[in-house]
């Protein structure tokens, strides 16, 4: 056996042991949580310049949250297309809005995003670290072409 595999072997007999230590006692330092929902798109059609497009099914709304209470770390959304939509969307105008509601579903915030004109197909948007002023929950909602198209939300909460 070679002194790099005996080197890594026991780095990683190392690092298993450390782990399991802290799964059975408990591991200190700040929790974190974090969640990533999709909702689909669903087929539909929109103009642009007089040409008509056709958006096919098989695209989602994907939104992703980490952070811990009120304390927002990353947050982004985008828009991912499988099958053949992945070949043949393109989505023009196109603009992702973050919105921030309380516990009894009143919008207090609502980041909107810039509208693009050129044509995407895998749109997405990134917003910056932020502290919210009450529990509630944050959306992320997709327009196209000036209309809604699909919104997703995660709740946050103690």
């Amino acid at each position: 056996m070679s002194v790099r595999k005996f080197v890594r072997g026991m780095v990683t007999a190392g690092t298993a042991a450390v782990a399991g230590v802290a799964l059975v006692f408990g591991a200190s330092g700040p929790v974190h949580a974090s969640a990533t929902g999709s909702t689909a798109l669903g087929t539909f059609d929109y103009d642009l310049r007089g040409a008509g497009i056709r958006v096919p099914v098989g695209c989602f709304l994907t939104h992703t949250i980490e952070g811990s209470g009120k304390r927002i770390t990353s947050q982004f959304a985008g828009v991912d297309c499988a099958g053949l939509a992945a070949t043949f969307s393109k989505f023009c105008n196109w603009r992702i809005d973050f919105s921030y509601a309380d516990t009894d579903n009143r919008t207090y915030r609502t980041s909107r995003g810039a509208t693009h004109t050129e044509c995407k197909g895998n749109p997405m948007r990134h917003v910056a670290p932020q502290t919210l002023p009450t529990y509630g929950k944050a959306c992320a909602k997709f327009h196209v072409n000036g209309k809604l198209r699909a919104v997703q939300c995660h709740y946050i909460t103690k």
